[in-house]
């Protein structure tokens, strides 16, 4: 178990972190050959850089369409980097203390993950126009984020396992050695299932998280009077014309 879950996560980090790279670095080619802010949009770069911050931080678009849907969004994020932030208690040793003082709020990301991915699956589900444009994807990553927060909580609240334990497996893994990994069934399913998670992120639609930094219409100031909006393809053909 250990050696399996050793190398499985070794893998999972790799396709990861490589997955990730190349589709940010694919963003980052894509050229954008018209001025297309949604407007009211900032004038300025920095305001437009202001403003991909609080989409981000805030899902302000997203507030200001559908408010259901925002506090849903909201819980569901927020939770989400709760839990991820307490649990980089297993990657320190030493723990920094920040991390050692979210620890007591750690179940209550819990529970905000677990209600937000709840009543956005139900969204899903019963809204006959969101159900109609969904396809076994939307609901798969939904019910895999589902099944990593109930898993997650189930050793929290019902079955428990050796942390400790837990916690050196990692850290040997940070070090390349392979630690014992408790024999746990609940362990063992929660870590599959973030590895799958993992593996799949570079290749699903979760990945408006890095995607949301490269939108146009979000990171464009409103500026064309000012300033010339030219794609670097349009610049070399407007270079070859002279």
């Amino acid at each position: 178990m250990t050696t399996f879950f050793a190398i499985l996560f070794y893998t999972a980090v790799a396709v990861l972190v490589a997955g990730l790279g190349m589709k940010i670095a694919q963003y980052a080619r894509v050229p954008a050959p018209l001025k297309i802010p949604t407007t009211p949009a900032p004038l300025t770069r920095s305001g437009a850089a202001m403003r991909v911050g609080r989409e981000v931080a805030l899902f302000e678009s997203l507030f200001k369409a559908n408010k259901p849907l925002w506090i849903f969004a909201m819980a569901f994020h927020l939770g989400l980097a709760l839990v991820v932030l307490r649990h980089l208690r297993y990657f320190q040793d030493p723990v920094w203390w920040p991390v050692t003082l979210l620890q007591p709020f750690g179940i209550y990301g819990g529970l905000a993950m677990l209600a937000g991915l709840a009543a956005l699956l139900v969204r899903r589900i019963v809204i006959a126009r969101i159900a109609y444009i969904s396809g076994p994807s939307d609901y798969a990553m939904l019910a895999l984020l589902l099944a990593i927060g109930a898993s997650g909580m189930m050793m929290k609240m019902v079955a428990h396992t050796d942390i400790i334990a837990v916690k050196m497996f990692f850290l040997g893994l940070m070090v390349f050695e392979f630690r014992p990994l408790p024999a746990d069934p609940l362990l063992a399913l929660h870590l599959f299932l973030v590895a799958a998670l993992m593996l799949v992120f570079p290749f699903s639609k979760l990945l408006h998280a890095p995607g949301i930094f490269f939108s146009p219409t979000r990171n464009q100031a409103d500026n064309p009077r000012d300033r010339r909006h030219l794609a670097p393809w349009a610049a070399d053909l407007d270079r070859e014309r002279t």
